[in-house]
């Protein structure tokens, strides 16, 4: 890591998280537009208005390369917390918080010449509904190209763990606060970088296969069964386009919620899981599947819901799809502490990610 660089790219900053410039604020340089050729972008985005690519899911991604010294991030204000990162400098947290901020300095006072960005979202927005509106580059400069994408690349459907719900939290009698959410220190987010591969996020906390949190016994009308298909969370206008984005693993994990507190019908999450596996089979008829359970299950909730994996599996091979897997995670045990509310912490976060990684490495020949 180059600590000289990363150090002025975070001048401005008077904390380890950059927070937002008053709209009235002038700004010098030039404005590039979110439709420019050289933005990479990953993940499920809606492109309805071009100049304002909107998402709900953690983990979308804002690539491009820049020459010049300085960047500067446009966004709609109260947009949520991204990961940025310039060259290969430390990762650091940038917040468009309030209704007044819409222009972040990403970096300032870098060497002259060309350098690399890359933006993660790493909040669930699906009540923020984030705007990206381009960046600001100084007179004379321009964006280049961002290196290419990985030709590897993974799904990961999942609920608060693969969220990030707590990850920065000190201890479990934390509640949930946004500002300690962050899905760039997930297993999902780890296990791409560790295999060199691309990634997209369908997560939210809470959610399940059928049934979510603390949710009816006969299952809640809304789950991921019935998001799954849609572009944005909770908003069925817009059905997503599956040719965007193929990959090659999808990981489902999911079924705690289902089964943390009493009550899930045995029948009912068995044919959830079988729902949801045949609506991911049929959007990527060659992707292998990957039923991942833990880490935050135990006892007769995590006997359920492999068995229901397990079931779910043996049907798809029976009817002649091999293509079928089941991971467990170690569940976790507080040996390297909790996370909010008994969620996975950083530490445990990045030992799932260590056992999945080893696990897709061989499953996929990723060496």
């Amino acid at each position: 890591m180059n600590k000289l660089v990363s150090t002025i790219a975070l001048v401005l900053m008077t904390s380890s998280v950059a927070c937002g410039q008053s709209n009235t604020m002038q700004q010098r340089g030039t404005t590039i537009s979110p439709t420019d050729s050289h933005i990479q972008y990953i993940g499920r985005i809606s492109f309805k208005n071009p100049e304002a690519p909107m998402w709900t899911y953690p983990g979308v991604q804002i690539r491009t390369g820049f020459t010049g010294s300085s960047i500067k991030m446009i966004a709609k204000p109260n947009s949520g917390y991204f990961m940025a990162q310039i060259d290969d400098c430390e990762a650091f947290k940038v917040c468009y918080n309030s209704q007044r901020d819409s222009v972040i300095t990403l970096a300032a006072a870098l060497p002259k010449g060309e350098h690399q960005l890359k933006l993660m979202y790493i909040s669930e927005g699906y009540e923020r509904r984030p705007e990206f509106h381009g960046f600001i580059v100084e007179k004379g400069c321009s964006l280049t190209s961002a290196p290419a994408l990985p030709e590897r690349r993974i799904e990961f459907i999942g609920n608060s763990i693969t969220c990030g719900y707590g990850v920065e939290a000190v201890s479990e009698k934390e509640h949930y606060f946004e500002e300690t959410a962050n899905h760039y220190y997930t297993y999902a987010t780890r296990t791409a970088q560790a295999l060199e591969a691309q990634h997209v996020t369908v997560a939210r906390s809470g959610i399940g296969v059928y049934r979510n949190y603390n949710g009816p016994r006969e299952g809640d009308k809304i789950n991921m069964n019935t998001e799954y298909k849609n572009t944005l969370l909770y908003d069925n206008k817009e059905k997503w386009d599956f040719s965007r984005y193929t990959p090659q693993v999808v990981c489902i994990n999911l079924g705690t919620n289902d089964t943390s507190t009493t009550g899930a019908d045995e029948r009912l999450l068995l044919k959830g899981y079988k729902d949801l596996y045949s609506q991911v089979r049929s959007s990527y008829p060659s992707a292998k599947i990957v039923f991942l359970c833990g880490s935050m299950m135990n006892g007769d909730a995590l006997i359920l819901a492999k068995k229901c994996m397990d079931t779910a599996m043996a049907d798809a091979h029976k009817a002649g799809d091999k293509e079928v897997y089941r991971f467990d995670f170690e569940p976790h045990n507080g040996s390297l502490k909790y996370g909010a509310d008994y969620h996975p912490s950083y530490w445990q976060h990045e030992k799932m990610a260590g056992e999945l990684t080893a696990y897709l490495r061989t499953l996929m020949q990723w060496y």
